[in-house]
């Protein structure tokens, strides 16, 4: 912390207390809904990555990959975190993959190998990526969608 003089901060605590609290219908509104942006930290400065550009997040050790159609930002938050706030937005597909449920183009089956069980994957606008959608989480991603794939 900075040394601080008794008497700035004495006169910037008293400018605050003078300027009285926030309105009470401005603190509602924010507090109403989900955060429009993602704050991302990125070479010594934040970058704000809205929202509604997000195609996916993915959950990879203590970080969150979060994917837009320009690229890739990390993030430290938790992805249930994240999960229960945008809940109307995302839905889980896997037990570390968030995906946006406007940018889900529909479904494709993939033949598993030698060692891997057949499965489906989410086909997403805007990314050539293909993400797997986990067994346990195939029922609620299905019934969230308009179109049934199977």
């Amino acid at each position: 912390m900075k040394p601080v003089r008794a008497e700035r901060l004495a006169a910037a605590l008293k400018k605050a207390l003078a300027t009285g609290p926030a309105p009470r219908e401005r603190l509602e509104r924010i507090a109403e809904g989900a955060r429009e942006f993602f704050s991302v930290a990125e070479r010594n400065r934040i970058v704000l990555v809205p929202v509604n550009e997000v195609l996916f997040l993915k959950a990879e050790l203590k970080y969150v990959t979060l994917r837009t159609r320009a690229g890739e930002h990390l993030i430290e938050e938790p992805l249930v975190s994240i999960e229960r706030e945008f809940s109307e937005r995302f839905v889980r597909v896997h037990r570390n993959c968030l995906v946006a449920r406007a940018a889900i183009r529909g479904f494709e089956r993939v033949a598993g190998g030698s060692e891997e069980e057949p499965h489906w994957e989410a086909v997403l606008e805007g990314v050539a990526e293909r993400l797997p959608v986990s067994r346990r989480q195939w029922p609620a991603v299905k019934s969230v969608l308009p179109e049934n794939p199977g």
